[in-house]
């Protein structure tokens, strides 16, 4: 007979701690690092409105005991920048839009175009008929988020008195933070205040007088004092231009000269309200003399953009550029920025008020790798140094506060030929007001069209390869929407908007 046997169940419990040693590798380890860099960055508000007040004749707005002893309005300027080097703010009076001129620092009349007498004691000189006076505010008030210190404020001499609106740009205050001084001054503004005043003479005749104070900060606190804004029946430069006028008479030709070769150029203001060149550029960057006067200060480009269009090598773009040259056979690169200046002197059939006798000068002929100042070179194809997306060139070699044209059916050479009609030898002509020369181009080995057409760069793109022209095939015809390969040698018009 079968016994039937235990099961035995053995279950065996093991305590205790276990050592041992960890390796941890670089690989498995993540570091994040955040960086943000603020740059310097200054601002400066005001009320900037219009200031009425109704004087009686023979009465002085700043004198004690009239009713306006106290000034004529109130101008409060909030000005800070964020970091130790301060800021200067200065002031300039004018009349309409003209900053210089014989009236330009008086109150003038809107009807009889007369000016408010001028007192020696109320202004000051006989150059200007109303003053102004500057003071601090000290006591801004709660719940502003800037923290003011008045104390590194300094009114320029003088103007914390009456005195005479200046006639040129003039410093009429200055911030500077203590030197050694902690960082926290970085977040300190300031705030004060302008007041006005005029003499009013007993004959003075009836009428509402104006006059207007522009004010400009500048920084560091010693930087130089800033540019007048010109038009082009003030300036001497091109440069010096700023805006285009309203009132200057259409086609009224102005010489201009560029401070970077002094050429001259005549310049006029066209039906669309632009200030035009009349001439073709004729800026040479393979010039030494002219190379080394070029700048941001005179170029409409960056100091990078100059130096990699004279030095060739690209730090900012990531093309391989090579400086620019002169060409005289092979306009034939996206990537390289070329000129030629053979024909820059040569006379061809011209029309207009830049032309004599019927005939104007090429001027020099640019690549666009030259004329966006070796901003745009990338190929034409797809590669890694083409665009995601379509972009216009945004610098060019024309003269600081000028600029090449946009293109294609809605640009500015299109809003130009629409005001003028297309027939050369008629003088409301787009070819007779623009006075374009019909200076050919230069592509491959040669120039072509010299005396039959021209070509213009625009700064509008129209395709990997090229951008819009205003291209004149002859005498007669006007084509706005083409393309233009941008490997090619076209000639170059500025303008300042109005």
């Amino acid at each position: 007979m079968n016994k039937s046997l235990p099961v035995l169940l053995t279950m065996t419990i093991l305590s205790g701690i276990a050592l041992s040693s960890t390796f941890v590798s670089a690989d498995t380890e993540v570091i994040d690092r955040v960086e943000l860099t603020v740059p310097v960055a200054c601002t400066m508000s005001g009320t900037g409105t219009t200031h009425t007040a109704t004087l009686s004749p023979g009465t002085y707005s700043g004198e004690s005991g009239n009713e306006y002893e106290n000034g004529i309005g109130k101008t409060t300027l909030t000005a800070i920048c964020n970091d130790d080097n301060g800021f200067s703010i200065y002031a300039i009076g004018f009349t309409g839009n003209q900053y210089e001129g014989e009236n330009h620092t008086k109150l003038v009349g809107t009807n009889t175009n007369g000016t408010i007498a001028t007192k020696a004691y109320v202004s000051g000189d006989a150059t200007s008929n109303w003053s102004m006076k500057l003071t601090k505010v000290t006591n801004p008030g709660s719940g502003d988020p800037i923290t003011y210190n008045p104390e590194n404020l300094t009114i320029t001499t003088n103007y914390d008195n009456w005195i005479a609106v200046p006639a040129t740009y003039t410093k009429v205050a200055q911030y500077k933070a203590n030197t050694g001084s902690s960082t926290t001054d970085t977040t300190l503004g300031v705030k004060l205040e302008t007041t006005y005043a005029a003499y009013i003479a007993s004959n003075q005749a009836a009428d509402t007088y104006v006059g207007q104070v522009k004010y400009t900060m500048v920084h560091p606190y010693d930087a130089a004092t800033p540019i007048i804004p010109k038009s082009l029946d003030t300036a001497t430069t091109m440069q010096e231009v700023t805006f285009c006028l309203d009132e200057l008479q259409e086609g009224q030709v102005y010489t201009l000269t560029d401070s970077r070769d002094n050429q001259q150029y005549k310049t006029a203001r066209l039906a669309d309200g632009n200030c035009w060149l009349l001439d073709n550029l004729a800026l040479d960057p393979t010039d030494p003399t002219t190379a080394a006067n070029m700048n941001e200060n005179n170029t409409n480009a960056t100091t990078a953009a100059i130096n990699n269009l004279l030095n060739g090598g690209s730090t900012t773009t990531g093309w391989s550029n090579t400086a620019v040259a002169n060409v005289t056979s092979g306009f034939n690169s996206f990537n390289v920025p070329m000129v030629n200046n053979v024909s820059k002197d040569t006379l061809v059939t011209s029309y207009g008020p830049a032309a004599t006798n019927g005939q104007a000068k090429v001027g020099i002929y640019y690549n666009y790798c030259a004329a966006s100042v070796s901003t745009y070179c990338y190929a034409s194809d797809d590669g890694l140094d083409v665009p995601d997306t379509a972009i216009d060139a945004s610098q060019d070699i024309c003269p600081a506060n000028w600029r090449m044209p946009t293109g294609g059916t809605a640009g500015e050479y299109s809003i130009l030929a629409q005001e003028y009609g297309s027939t050369a030898t008629e003088t409301n002509s787009l070819q007779y007001n623009l006075s374009t020369p019909l200076s050919g181009t230069y592509t491959y080995n040669s120039t072509g069209s010299q005396g039959s057409g021209g070509v213009w760069w625009s700064s509008t793109y129209i395709g990997p390869g090229g951008v819009y022209i205003m291209n004149l095939p002859s005498a007669d015809v006007i084509v706005l929407s083409g393309g233009g390969s941008r490997m090619y040698g076209f000639s170059i018009r500025c303008l300042v908007n109005s």
